[in-house]
């Protein structure tokens, strides 16, 4: 088996690696592919997991490469972890909502759209590859925004087996968990427990949690009523939660609470992406120690939990045939009654040989659906102006996201968003 890492040179690579370790009974690796465009940066993050593979016995071989098709051709697994235009792009992305009095933030709002805008393209030209030289490979896509790519992949590479993947759904779950089982005094293990949850990527609501089949729901979401009620600074309104019985994605307070949020941002720097890249220079000079085996502690700093528990999960029921159930962006295919078939959504899906197939779900309130449909609408515009360099369809995009500018300022700050990212967007500058 060849597993390749579009992306190979991420700072969350030494975490993957750790996870295809620790199943390597069960998946037959022979060949971990780690490609990046960054050759420098690759030799430091592929050189630490060289090492770390020779420090369990050499069990498969990584494989370095800044060759985008050679390092596919021929794969059975193509994970995407890519960030075009790396940190200094998010950066850009966050100031770039901050200049306009907009939400600043890398997977939604103007930021998003700026990112997906860049990555669409190169994602599409990997399922390119992937149709040419490893046809029938599984595309998991963890590049951000992960839903709005992976909407890409549906309407322009229908052909290509691919799934959108995040660890918001995973480390939930866990999360959730770890409340039960202080609750009932007993440990669960994790394959007998499941999220159920709904929306678009970054953009749902949690309304569900058995274990062996049985709802947990009653014991969880008072339990989680009770705390918001004695935080001193909740992160949500309790009526809300009341009135919709469900616990939001954290994401959604960017557009519950837009106000508290830009007010937070007044106090950058640093950004987000500004203490990520601290975190980053620190891993890797880390990560270039000889004498370094496994990841270090810092790497919770990261950000992205269970990312590795959750790409190796997925990877391993689909190879094994297992017929596991998470939490993923695919083609709704009718699961969701009375919503578009042919929308990306994030749903819990089993997962087996055959492929991803979302399970059957009840729609979302209206006062849910009425955000989930706006910004897909948002994400669908989005597509077009990415795949065909549409300044319209960009217009038209930032016109009906819930946080972008209002109609009289979305020239001003369409104009600033492909000119601050020129160089990645030749498509709008032919």
């Amino acid at each position: 088996m060849k597993i390749t890492v579009i992306g190979g040179g991420s700072t969350y690579t030494p975490e993957l690696v750790n996870g295809f370790l620790a199943r390597v009974e069960t998946l037959p690796v022979k060949e971990l592919w780690l490609m990046d465009v960054d050759p420098e940066r690759l030799a430091v993050v592929g050189g630490f997991a060289q090492r770390m593979v020779k420090a369990k016995g050499l069990p498969f071989k990584v494989v370095l490469s800044t060759n985008q098709r050679e390092s596919i051709a021929g794969a059975s697994y193509v994970t995407t972890q890519l960030r075009v235009g790396m940190m200094p792009a998010r950066r850009g992305d966050e100031y770039l909502g901050l200049r306009h009095g907009l939400i600043g933030q890398e997977t939604t709002g103007v930021g998003g759209m700026a990112k997906a805008l860049r990555t669409i393209p190169v994602i599409l030209s990997i399922a390119d590859d992937i149709r040419q030289t490893a046809p029938g490979a599984l595309l998991a896509n963890f590049t951000n925004p992960a839903g709005l790519v992976t909407e890409a992949l549906n309407r322009y590479a229908s052909d290509i087996q691919a799934v959108g993947v995040c660890n918001v759904g995973i480390t939930t779950k866990m999360h959730m968990l770890e409340r039960l089982e202080e609750k009932l005094g007993t440990k669960i293990e994790d394959h007998r427990a499941e999220l159920k949850t709904l929306g678009l990527n970054h953009l749902t609501w949690h309304y569900g949690f058995t274990v062996d089949g049985e709802e947990m729901w009653p014991h969880i979401f008072p339990a989680f009523l009770e705390e918001q009620r004695k935080e001193e600074h909740p992160e949500w309104d309790v009526r809300t939660l009341e009135v919709l019985g469900m616990i939001p994605n954290y994401y959604l307070q960017y557009f519950y609470y837009t106000d508290k949020k830009l007010e937070a941002q007044k106090k950058w720097p640093p950004s987000r992406a500004e203490e990520v890249m601290s975190i980053e220079e620190d891993l890797l000079r880390e990560y270039a120690d000889p004498a370094l085996t496994e990841p270090p502690a810092d790497l919770m700093k990261r950000g992205g939990a269970y990312y590795s528990t959750l790409a190796t999960q997925l990877i391993d029921s689909h190879y094994n045939d297992l017929g596991q159930v998470h939490v993923v962006n695919t083609r709704s295919n009718g699961a969701v009654e009375g919503w578009p078939a042919d929308w990306v959504v994030e749903i819990p899906a089993k997962v087996d040989a055959k492929g991803i197939h979302p399970l059957p779900a009840k729609p979302l309130p209206p006062a849910c659906f009425a955000l989930v449909a706006a910004v897909k609408m948002f994400e669908l515009l989005t597509v077009e102006a990415a795949v065909k360099g549409d300044r319209s369809a960009a217009y038209q995009a930032l016109l009906a996201n819930p946080i972008g500018p209002k109609a009289d300022k979305v020239e001003a700050v369409l104009d600033d968003l492909l000119e601050s990212n020129r160089q990645w967007l030749p498509q709008f500058f032919r």
